[in-house]
């Protein structure tokens, strides 16, 4: 896009001063980003980004070691400022004085994160979202998985909005409690011996009190399984192009999600939603096992999905160290979310993604080269394709 006449100039200098976490900014070229609000949710840590501030990240973005996809571009966009001045006519349009004070303005908490275009988009966003997509028909599938930066609106009703939002504490605060009487009330059930498994026939075993922290884990491996299918089958279906009300029920369990992954207060499930799921895993366990047993395995899954909501609010507003276990987990969740949809269904562990085929592979890349080239007699290296990508 060629800057136009309404378009902001900065020097060099300015660029240059922008480099704290309390104002960022970044090139492409002669484009500018002020990206301070993406420091804390960027995937590879706000050091990162700080460490290039001022300067141009082109060929960051081109990777190695990661090449950016179209979505994460796309997402840039939406922190673009202005353009460098090349030619030292920025005084001439504005004055120092006047930039500031506009990008002041235009980068406010409220406005920050609103870089869509209210004429064009394929919704109006200054109306409640719920009942609108339905009538994206076959746009729908490709325009949920365009993410933007900016807080959704579902119903027009304040109670119903209210009801599909929560504080991720609230997760811990409900659920934890169940699980710590839930888990003293097996063990001392346990401790009884009366529980046997296969009580009516002559190979009946005795369910002993230490065998608890077992089939506590297996509970919490059971909810893992139970995680990918869900994220697989029920939040990644595909709904009819022609059906208004299957799009509206993805958009409402999980495609709201994906248009905008960083809305704080859509990132864990809402305890009271959460129940009548919770509670239908429960009928089912205390009905096929003998009650102490299906209790069990009941409170380790309850557990295990406390830790995975806790996990993915995490890996969307955490900052893991670097090659820890969670900073793996947090890139590769965002591969999912920016990349490759189709793929990569563990949240709190990719475990179940390799017996199904579904791990979003790595990115490869050539060996480095390194060309010299006429830029102030400095080596610059050149940006290296990715084996599986073609020449443009």
């Amino acid at each position: 896009m060629s800057p136009s006449e309404s378009t902001r100039f900065f020097s060099e200098k300015e660029v240059a001063n922008h480099s704290t976490k309390n104002s960022c900014w970044v090139l492409t070229g002669t484009r500018i980003y002020d990206v301070t609000g993406f420091l804390r949710i960027h995937p590879g840590g706000e050091a990162l980004i700080l460490s290039r501030s001022g300067n141009d990240i082109k060929m960051e973005m081109a990777g190695p070691p990661h090449r950016h996809s179209e979505n994460a571009r796309r997402w840039m966009e939406q922190y673009y400022i202005g353009e460098l001045d090349t030619d030292g006519s920025a005084d001439e349009i504005q004055t120092a004085r006047e930039r500031k004070k506009t990008v002041d303005e235009e980068t406010s908490p409220i406005s920050k994160c609103s870089q869509v275009n209210l004429d064009t988009d394929l919704v109006d966003w200054r109306k409640p979202l719920a009942w609108q997509v339905g009538n994206l028909g076959e746009k729908y599938e490709t325009w949920v998985h365009q993410p933007v930066n900016r807080p959704i609106r579902l119903f027009g009703n304040k109670f119903m909005e209210a009801s599909t939002k929560t504080s991720w504490y609230m997760v811990p605060a409900v659920w934890m409690p169940l699980v710590f009487y839930l888990s003293w009330y097996c063990y001392t059930t346990l401790a009884q011996e009366t529980t046997r498994l296969f009580a009516s026939t002559d190979y009946s075993v005795l369910v002993h009190k230490y065998s608890f922290p077992l089939i506590f884990v297996m509970g919490m491996v059971t909810w893992t399984f139970i995680e990918y299918c869900v994220h697989r089958f029920v939040f990644h279906m595909r709904p009819p192009a022609h059906n208004y009300y299957l799009i509206t029920i993805h958009f409402l369990l999980h495609g709201q999600h994906h248009k905008s992954p960083y809305d704080g207060s859509r990132l864990v499930f809402p305890p009271c939603l959460a129940s009548v799921v919770i509670g239908s895993f429960y009928l089912l366990l205390t009905k096929s096992f003998p009650e102490a047993l299906g209790v069990s395995l009941f409170v380790g899954g309850l557990f295990g999905y406390v830790v995975y909501d806790m996990i993915h609010y995490y890996l969307h507003y955490g900052s893991p160290q670097k090659n820890s276990y969670l900073y793996s987990l947090k890139a590769y969740h965002v591969k999912h979310h920016f990349e490759n949809q189709r793929a990569g269904f563990g949240i709190s562990t990719t475990l179940w993604d390799y017996p199904f085929n579904t791990l979003i592979p790595e990115q490869t890349f050539q060996k480095t080269q390194l060309t010299l080239l006429s830029t102030g007699g400095r080596p610059s290296p050149i940006p290296l394709r990715p084996v599986n990508q073609p020449l443009q």
